[in-house]
């Protein structure tokens, strides 16, 4: 795609290459790296180009040889000004220490003015150069543009004798590094302590060239390029990815699912869940006082047999697995356990409660659910067991009367402040005969909030919390859509539903 302001290269719909209007360079850089991925055939590369597959071959050989350098246009014409001699220049530069004019100068030598201050304005330019060029490393002038890969051949033959327990990382220096941009995630994911967490739980694979680590990080690294799946790797350089994992190539398909498939034979898929959970909670205490559980529905295309389940966003009933999510206030996930086949969200809230108890350290922590989860038996549950409630009113109420309404304002995390309609008072309700005898009580009293809606539309809002304000209840209610915008931002970019 090629407009005013440039070029750009995409590739099974992911931006591989872009330039901006007038870099040859980076145009013809662009037609390498495409040639040498064989992406197309040169052929191809060239009529998309519009330039002959010589032209194609020519800078790959140039490429190969002078690396970027190579690609850069030559100066046509004249190499420089034919009356700025070394002499003249030289005169000049004498001229102007002794103090002449620049209009003195030129009449002097025989040039223009203009020649004068671009000799004058080149010789400044190359002092500053000079001076700044004491204070670098000549080792760095010396490196190449985009580093080769250092060659791993001894490791890989161990590898292959089952000789090596896991290369160790090397990496390599250059002017420039084809997709630098991912180091940028390292921080982040040493935060969430995947690489530490992982090695504590799965201890070392199997003796390989590709250990555990350079695993995990290229599946992260994956997902952060817009390849979530295994066969993502096949459309990225594999030696652009190597040298962000301090390798010299990224691991192929085969050799990623291979290891995927020892990891999942091990079977500690629930212990590595459960071990970043207790990471997440201890990094984010504060994040952990409301927890929202929800369902999510993964819909399944395959040929083996499955239950059969509701698919909301389709609208459809179709063979799925069902999981069930913990996410913090903040909407981020926590942790996620698959769900029996048509297993309610009730009955999940009550599966999850000691695992939530033991993650909170006995916090009083507040559950949020949707109407999914409407039962009062397990509000009673919830409130034995030192939890609150925050969740959806489900079945006919009760209009409010209008005069019971007032506005409350809330001002969340970002600032930004929130204004609602809302009545807010106590209700009662009754408990199973099964849930009477069990829980000890018959009713139960919690707080109603409604919400008054521009278009005369109420939603009840039922909690056990009656120490916090009304517009707090409704925000923490409301909030529960972050966790949906990210079921609907994991599928679209880091394919959630897959089942590889």
């Amino acid at each position: 795609m090629i407009d005013e302001t440039g070029g750009a290269v995409f590739v099974w719909g992911t931006l591989w290459w872009s330039w901006q209007a007038g870099d040859q360079a980076g145009r013809r850089l662009a037609v390498v790296q495409l040639a040498l991925a064989k992406i197309a055939k040169r052929v191809q590369i060239a009529a998309a180009f519009e330039v002959t597959p010589e032209t194609v071959w020519r800078w790959c050989r140039d490429f190969e040889r002078d690396g970027i350098a190579g690609l850069a246009p030559a100066k046509p014409g004249p190499k420089g000004a034919w009356k700025l001699t070394d002499d003249i220049v030289e005169r000049i530069v004498a001229l102007d220490a002794e103090g002449l004019t620049q209009a003195r100068i030129a009449a002097e030598v025989g040039v223009s003015s203009f020649s004068v201050r671009q000799v004058l304005r080149d010789r400044a330019g190359q002092r500053a150069g000079q001076a700044a060029s004491d204070n670098i490393d000549t080792a760095q002038e010396a490196l190449p543009v985009v580093p080769a890969p250092t060659a791993r051949t001894g490791e890989r033959q161990a590898a292959r004798f089952g000789q090596l327990e896991e290369a160790e990382p090397q990496f390599t220096e250059g002017r420039q590094l084809p997709l630098a941009g991912l180091l940028l995630a390292l921080p982040a994911l040493e935060a969430t302590g995947l690489l530490e967490v992982a090695e504590q739980t799965y201890g070392k694979l199997r003796n390989g060239f590709y250990g555990l680590r350079s695993v995990l990080l290229t599946l992260v690294l994956l997902a952060l390029l817009r390849e979530p799946r295994a066969e993502g790797a096949t459309r990225v350089v594999p030696a652009d990815l190597g040298r962000i994992l301090a390798l010299d190539r990224a691991p192929e398909v085969s050799t990623i699912r291979r290891r995927l498939g020892e990891l999942a034979e091990r079977g500690q898929a629930g212990a590595l869940m459960a071990a970043l959970a207790r990471r997440h909670v201890d990094a984010h205490p504060e994040a952990v006082g409301f927890v929202y559980i929800d369902g999510h529905v993964r819909a399944y295309h395959g040929t083996r047999k499955l239950p059969k389940a509701h698919v909301a966003r389709m609208r459809i009933s179709m063979p799925a697995t069902l999981e069930t999510w913990v996410a913090d206030q903040h909407g981020d996930p926590i942790f996620a356990v698959i769900a029996p086949p048509s297993a309610s969200t009730a009955a999940e809230v009550r599966r999850l409660l000691p695992e939530l108890k033991t993650l909170t350290d006995g916090r009083r922590t507040t559950v949020v659910f949707d109407r999914g989860g409407w039962s009062v038996d397990l509000f009673a549950h919830l409130l034995d067991e030192h939890f609150d409630l925050l969740t959806y009113r489900k079945g006919k109420v009760r209009r409010e009367p209008r005069t019971a309404f007032t506005e409350h304002t809330w001002t969340d995390e970002r600032g930004v402040t929130h204004r609602w309609e809302l009545a807010d008072r106590r209700v009662r309700l009754r408990l199973s005969a099964a849930g009477a005898k069990r829980h000890g009580r018959k009713t139960l009293t919690l707080r109603q909030i409604v919400r008054l809606s521009a278009d005369t539309h109420q939603t009840h809002i039922l909690t056990s919390r009656f120490d916090l304000p009304a517009g707090e209840i409704a925000a923490r209610m409301f909030n529960r859509w972050r966790q949906e915008n990210y079921f609907r931002y994991a599928r679209q970019h880091f394919a959630l539903d897959a089942l590889d």
